[in-house]
């Protein structure tokens, strides 16, 4: 057998090895030090499956395990017998129990006559009755498979074939770079790109295959979105819901930019990150602190204002979830105990106006990578539905990097190839760590048989080069190519913290090298605003609200007493009291749960594979300690545990911590799995707040509240309560949480974080589709989005519901002052639609011949590792040509989307419509940043007579027998099809769903701005608003419709609070100044 070396070298298609190799295996890992049960961080969809056999597979295509055929008559699966050894102590009469029975009953054989009519009789009994019990349950299992098994397309609407990368001008170079080198790479080369080689093979949570040949390296690709995940010497920085809770886009680009300065220095290609896909439609969802806000427009500027920081680095950023993967129940095949993931069935309107808005705008911002969601859409698996990955994605918004899977979110070969996969991950099938791709040989296979067109893999693998060639990764000086070439790659890894460490964890290969080099990427911003310390200090501050301030309790002073108090206390001690297991950091250390995986101690992170290891914490307590004058007398007690209330007596002061944990589903904290069970605070955290507002100082000392939470909490329990004066919602602020909140706290910084959502009364404000789902009602879950558009505020707009505290809502220090709105219309299409879509740029091309299938056999003398994924055939005999099933509407080449035209959509979409300045000045004694928001309502009187044919199918008309056509209009009260036919009448069920009128959420936002105003002074704030926002997605068009009519433009503070307000046509007015209804409004903001 070849030695790890000699493989490495003969390996074509290898991966970079940036570690040095040690002249024999070293002894195992230190316990102490190796990362325990990684393995559950991805587990998934197929931990309960069958596995699959050995037989040939002809393509790809046929290993989708939820295909009760091809699971059964290819899998050529044998049951194991049992062993003798097991039955052998009875057959040698060892046991007790046997020579008991010996020792009473007489021998069988002097029975056997007496009893041999009736034993047979016996006999045929039993066997009818198991015979029965089989039948049943070999029955109802095939409708357990008839029932839950889902096709491999499923049922969303077909959109075929894969628009290619490379059309729009951008890209171009790119594109040709990409062109240059495909064209060279041979079969097994191109499928290595689009293949990760499996879960923990190498260094990265995931890895590409290499083509050492010709320069291009293995990719490696890390979690996450708030840091780099099981890495050494790295930033743990605030949560997307805390970066969403700042309002401040340039903070939200500069912490993308450091992340990314962080992973190139690591020799990280590619940060799987942003999210914002769970939006946050259930505000309990377990993941929805990864992302930045349920408003789709906060969350579009997020994540586009990441990518860009990100990708400014020369990093390819991640936007995912792609789409609606909003709670962590059944997100996966088997997970949860049934045979297929929860399907969110999303209507068009709602997808494209919500779900689909943040990664339009994250296309805009040019990201190079989307990944596709574990759940179904619409009954089609996410990565393998092509309406989402070719219709949407790649033609509609014109998205030109590359498609990848979550891990194991992949469910099948063909299908997912055809629907816009580009890339697997982490290239293991469909049970976890198990080797078997659906990709891999499996890929080279499809191809050869010509169930993948060549012309598909082409491009998935232009796609990723192209993607690696668009943010300069062939650059040497700063991605210098591996050893032996080299000294780049990954100088970490994720699996062990040990210097030196297994090559290949994941397979049996005992290879080891040095595979930490523990570079501190922390401090390479400097001492000065770019210090990353600094810098994450800064945004956990910013995304601190502060929701209550009472009499102004706060800031607080470091002596505890006020100006006015310290007079009459005659230099007496001032004494507080901090309370609760959030303020202190966990006893066992800061990183003692894998991936955050427990709620003990201050809450600085969410739980999941979207954490990263705290290269330190500083707790609340700490951070009080510090900040309070040593004349202060402090009490702590952090637990949950009721404090004395002799020791509350004494206080001048209690701050009581608390919080509300959740993430993602393949761990559980207590009865919490992922998902949270509700919006109260945990661990009795309730309980403990009262108690100490009832107790400290006999009732009469000041109480402020600070959460650290995942989401929105109630906090009905306790918020009336007389001696609660101030409440602090700090997010999740990880390794500056006490230092940010100390900043808040004693005016360092003054407060100028805005809810990113609704807080509301109760979790039942938020209305039914916000509700979890936590029993399946089926074997194939379904989540019918039928709120539509009206989610958080917009819902408890339109029900009247009035919140605890509003979306966009926080306090200042100081007070501000809104005037002088103008509003003016400087659109030059005034047209309903975008005006044609542009042609783009041709292509590249590739040759439509197959290759010489022998260049796809495994190279002699090479020696495989064991699970390792390889993209070779071992016999030309695999190669088995047959008629696979494409799907329906395969053959029905899609025109290019008339929404389409750019990266992001339509050209049209992003040109300046209205213009609107405002003028904001600081009317208070301190400096501070105004959040200025402006929100806009539809016009009332918009109606939508484009229908498709299904509506009329009921209906009749003057002219009999009158085919139907698509996309009829009917004008009000004529009821006229696009022919002048007049429909006579329709069935009552027609007449009740046809409503013309376009219903539209009360207001939405559609523009912010932060901005510093110095005490006495005023700025101007300006949005540019563009066709987009003032259009709706009309599903009968397929396009992005302006309405005509009156807009509403309102500026202020929060989505409550609009003094200042403007009316105004687009269509059918000229360009010029909009009429103001109001102009000037004091708002005090404490």
């Amino acid at each position: 057998m070849l030695s790890s070396a000699t493989h490495r070298k003969q390996d074509s298609c290898n991966l970079r090895q940036p570690y040095q190799q040690r002249a024999s295996p070293s002894p195992p890992h230190s316990p102490s030090l190796i990362r325990f049960s990684l393995d559950a961080a991805y587990r998934g969809s197929s931990e309960s499956e069958d596995e699959r056999g050995n037989g040939d597979l002809s393509d790809a295509g046929e290993l989708d395990p939820l295909n009760y055929e091809t699971r059964h008559a290819r899998s050529g699966r044998k049951i194991p017998k049992r062993f003798d050894s097991e039955i052998a102590p009875l057959r040698e009469g060892n046991s007790i129990r046997e020579k008991v029975l010996r020792s009473y009953y007489p021998p069988r054989w002097r029975l056997w006559r007496r009893r041999s009519g009736t034993s047979r009789s016996l006999c045929l009994l039993v066997l009818t009755v198991l015979s029965a019990i089989l039948l049943l349950f070999f029955a109802g299992s095939l409708w357990i498979y008839n029932d839950g098994a889902a096709s491999p397309y499923g049922e969303s609407e077909p959109y075929y074939p894969t628009p290619k990368g490379g059309r729009y001008a951008g890209w171009t170079d790119s594109f040709i770079k990409a062109h240059t080198l495909v064209k060279q790479m041979t079969l097994p080369e191109k499928v290595n790109v689009t293949t990760g080689v499996g879960w923990s093979m190498e260094m990265c949570v995931g890895n590409t295959g290499a083509v050492p040949r010709l320069g291009f390296p293995s990719l490696c690709l890390q979690d996450g979105p708030l840091g780099l995940r099981f890495t050494d010497h790295a930033t743990a920085w605030p949560a997307g819901l805390t970066i969403g809770a700042t309002w401040n886009k340039d903070l939200m680009r500069r912490r993308g930019q450091a992340q990314a300065v962080e992973a190139r220095l690591k020799g990280i290609n590619v940060i799987l990150g942003p999210s914002m896909g769970p939006l946050g439609r259930m505000p309990a969802g377990g993941r929805n602190w990864e992302g930045f806000s349920p408003d789709p427009v906060l969350a579009g500027w997020a994540s586009s204002q990441t990518v860009r920081g990100i990708q400014g680095e020369g990093v390819i950023a991640t936007a995912k979830h792609f789409v609606a993967n909003e709670q962590e129940h059944f997100r996966q095949a088997w997970e949860w105990g049934t045979p297929n993931a929860i399907s969110s069935n999303v209507d068009d309107r709602t997808m494209h106006e919500v779900y689909a808005w943040p990664f339009m705008d994250a296309i805009g911002a040019d990201v190079g990578s989307i990944m596709c969601s574990y759940n179904q859409v619409n009954n089609s698996y996410a990565c393998q539905n092509s309406k989402l990955l070719n219709g949407i994605l790649k033609d509609e918004f014109g998205f030109q990097g590359f498609v990848q899977s979550d891990w194991l979110a992949q469910r099948s070969g063909v299908a997912s190839a055809l629907a816009g996969l580009d890339m697997t991950m982490p290239g293991d099938g469909l049970r976890w760590a198990d080797g078997r791709s659906l990709w891999g040989k499996e890929l080279t296979k499809a191809v050869l048989n010509g169930s993948v067109p060549i012309d598909r893999l082409n491009d998935m693998v232009a796609r990723v080069v192209a993607a690696w060639y668009h943010m300069g990764q062939d650059n040497t000086l700063n991605w210098p190519l591996p050893p032996p070439e080299g000294d780049g790659g990954p100088n970490f890894s994720s699996w062990t913290l040990n210097e030196t460490g297994l090559l290949h964890p994941g397979s049996n290969d005992p290879t080891t090298g040095i595979v930490n080099k523990y570079m501190d990427v922390q401090n390479v911003g400097g001492n000065g605003s770019d210090s990353h310390q600094l810098l994450a200090r800064t945004i956990a501050a910013e995304g601190i609200v502060v929701v209550e301030n009472v009499d102004n309790v706060l800031p607080l002073t470091r002596i505890g007493w006020s100006a006015e108090e310290v007079l009459i206390a005659e230099g007496k001690a001032f004494h507080v009291g901090i309370f609760g297991e959030d303020a202190a950091t966990n006893p066992r250390g800061a990183n003692a749960c894998e991936d955050r995986g427990c709620n003990v101690g201050t809450l600085g992170q969410g739980w999941g594979s979207g954490t990263a290891e705290y290269p330190y914490l500083i707790s609340p307590v700490e951070a009080l300690r510090q900040a309070f004058n040593e004349s202060v007398s402090i009490t702590e007690s952090t637990t949950n545990n009721l404090p004395s209330p002799s020791v509350l007596a004494h206080q001048n002061l209690c701050l009581v911590f608390a919080n509300s944990d959740g993430g993602e589903g393949y761990i559980a904290s207590g009865n919490i799995k992922g998902d949270r069970n509700d919006l109260g605070l945990q661990k009795g955290g309730d309980r403990l707040v009262k108690h100490v507002a009832d107790h400290c100082g006999r009732g009469e000392a000041a109480v402020v509240v600070v959460i650290h939470a995942v989401g929105p909490v109630i906090v009905e329990p306790w918020i009336d309560h007389p001696a609660v004066k101030g409440v602090i919602l700090a997010h999740l602020p990880s390794q500056e949480s006490g230092s940010s909140l100390a900043d808040i706290l004693f005016g360092d910084v003054n407060p100028s974080g805005r809810l990113p959502y609704t807080v509301g009364k109760s979790l039942q404000d938020y209305g039914p589709g916000a509700q979890i789902l936590f029993n399946a009602n089926g074997l194939k879950p379904q989540q019918n989005f039928t709120e539509g558009l009206y989610i958080d505020y917009r819902y408890f707009d339109k029900k009247e519901i009035t919140p605890r505290y509003e979306f966009g809502y926080g306090l200042s220090y100081t007070t501000f002052e809104l005037s002088d709105l103008t509003i003016e219309h400087v659109a030059q299409n005034n047209e309903s639609f975008p005006v044609g879509r542009p042609v783009g740029v041709p292509p590249p091309s590739y040759s439509m011949q197959l290759p010489n299938p022998r260049e796809a056999l495994l190279p002699p003398k090479f020696t495989k590792i064991k699970k390792y994924i390889y993209p070779w055939l071992d016999s030309l005999s695999e190669i088995k040509k047959g008629r696979y099933h494409y799907p329906h509407g395969y053959t029905w080449v899609k025109p290019p989307h008339p929404a389409g035209g750019s990266q992001g959509g339509h050209p049209d979409l992003w040109v300046r419509a209205v213009n609107v300045q405002v003028h904001v000045a600081n009317t208070g004694d301190i400096d501070g940043a105004a959040v200025v928001q402006l929100y806009v309502a539809f016009p009332n009187d918009v109606f939508d007579y484009t229908w498709n044919a299904t509506h009329f199918a009921n209906c009749t008309y003057n002219t009999p027998n009158d085919p139907l056509t698509a996309n009829e209009t009917n004008p009000l009260n004529s009821f006229l099809d696009a022919e002048g036919r007049n429909i006579t009448s329709c069935s009552t069920e027609t007449m009740d769903e046809y409503n013309p009128r376009v219903d539209f959420p009360v207001r939405v936002l559609r523009g912010f701005e932060k901005v510093e105003v110095p005490t006495g002074a005023k700025r101007t704030v300006a949005f540019d608003i563009n066709r987009r926002d003032l259009s709706y997605w009309d599903v009968g068009a397929q396009n992005w419709r302006l309405p005509e009519g009156e807009f509403e433009f309102s500026v202020g503070f929060s989505s409550r609070d609009l003094p200042l307000k403007a009316q105004g046509r687009i269509i059918g007015e000229a360009n010029g100044p909009m009429r103001r209804s109001s102009d000037v409004q004091l708002h005090d903001v404490v």
